[in-house]
């Protein structure tokens, strides 16, 4: 009898250990963070979008306000365009801004939104126009190494 007790009490601490690895694994892999019935779909076009991936963060001023829909490519305008699922409680002016941000030097990418002035609210479809891509490491060392950062501003003239 003691046997089968110990047995059942084993049995029911693995099936507790296997449901606390789901759950680790969903919120780590940000299921269910933001559901689609009470969100609305916003556009943006980038230059670049790095690492940008789908189920990446959208942050306002730190908070996260969505997720990261759908990443495409416009073949008309050779960008990027990526669409945006904002949570319905988030109400933001047409002429918010959108820039690719990363967490840290080296850590994940997300779509910050700034604000804009508009009396006019986003709605489910619209487009974000001023937008700005994702800073790309490699670039900006390459720019560092090759001393083309500050050529552009020098002028021929001999200072004073």
């Amino acid at each position: 009898m003691e046997r089968t007790t110990l047995d059942l009490w084993v049995g029911l601490f693995v099936l507790a250990g296997l449901g606390a690895l789901v759950f680790l694994a969903l919120k780590v892999g940000n299921v269910g963070a933001f559901d689609t019935n009470k969100t609305y779909a916003v556009s943006a076009n980038f230059e670049n979008i790095g690492g940008l991936k789908v189920k990446a963060p959208v942050k306002s001023a730190g908070v996260v306000v969505g997720r990261v829909g759908e990443i495409r490519f416009n073949s008309a305008d050779y960008e990027a365009q990526v669409v945006l699922n904002i949570g319905a409680a988030y109400k933001f002016p047409k002429d918010t801004s959108a820039a690719i941000m990363t967490s840290g030097l080296l850590g994940e990418q997300y779509i910050a939104l700034e604000a804009g002035a508009d009396n006019t609210m986003l709605a489910q479809g619209d487009s974000l126009k001023i937008t700005q891509s994702a800073v790309v490491l490699e670039n900006l060392i390459g720019q560092f190494i090759y001393g083309k950062t500050g050529e552009a501003g020098k002028s021929a003239a001999p200072a004073q």
